[in-house]
This record gives C-alpha cells, structure tokens and sequence, in this order.
C-alpha cells in the first residue's frame, strides 16, 4: 500500500522535470582558471570549470564553440579539451584546456592520440605486425 504512494510520487517528478525547467534546457556556464601563455609551444593553457545543473554532462564539441567565442579562435579544431572528471553529486565539472594559434603547431605538439582523438591523425600505413609474420612464414614453407 505505501509503494503506491511512491509511485505516484516518482511520476510526479518526472512530469515536472520533463515540462522544461530552465536547467534542462541545456545550459552551462564556463569558467577558466589557471590561464598560461606558452609561447614556446604556440597555446594557451588553463584548468575550465564548467558548470551545468540539470545536465549529465556537456559535449567538448558544444565547450570548444563556447571557448572559441570567448577568446576569438579563428578555427575551434585548434582547441584540445580533454581530463573532465564531474564532481561528486554531479552539476560541475572540471577538465583541461589548449588553446593553439595554428594547426601547424597543434599537430607538431599534441600527443598522437589526441590527434587522432580530435579527428586530425594520420592513419597507420602498410600492414599490421600478425601479418608480416604470417607472410615471413608462409615464405619459409615454400
């Protein structure tokens, strides 16, 4: 008899998160902290707090178009923004962020994953390692 009550309660609930609060509307706020010119490797660097209640968590995608605004960035695929853990409880989070002035340089200074990660890596040339010894092997039998 009392889990009806609940029920009734948790339907309730759902009715007034889906009717559109204004956190669900996918707002968030951005904060950077720990701003560095790093001329020497061509970026700016910085810790960004983000913080977005009601939201799960927010896409790099939507944060680089924001960042990219903020700090006149001509092209925002020359923004890497990576690290974001969410805080306990959830409505904030806290990552990492560059800010290069080219792609030349980003390219020249990013770790290979990231690159990859950012879609910008060169894709692995010429055969896998199993199958060089595959061949080395089938050439020995004949």
């Amino acid at each position: 008899f009392w889990l009806k009550g609940l029920v009734k309660t948790a339907v309730e609930l759902r009715t007034l998160v889906s009717a559109g609060s204004p956190a669900m509307t996918g707002e968030f706020t951005i904060r950077t902290r720990k701003f560095k010119q790093n001329p020497l490797l061509g970026r700016r660097q910085f810790v960004l707090d983000v913080i977005h209640p009601g939201m799960a968590n927010v896409s790099k995608k939507d944060l680089a178009t924001k960042l990219a605004s903020m700090y006149k960035v001509h092209d925002s695929q020359c923004i890497q923004l990576f690290g974001f853990k969410t805080a306990f409880g959830g409505g904030r989070s806290t990552g990492f962020g560059l800010i290069y002035e080219n792609l030349d340089k980003m390219k020249k200074f990013e770790p290979k994953y990231r690159l990859k990660r950012a879609g910008l890596g060169a894709e692995k040339a010429g055969a896998g390692r199993r199958s060089k010894k595959d061949t080395k092997n089938r050439r020995k039998k004949v």
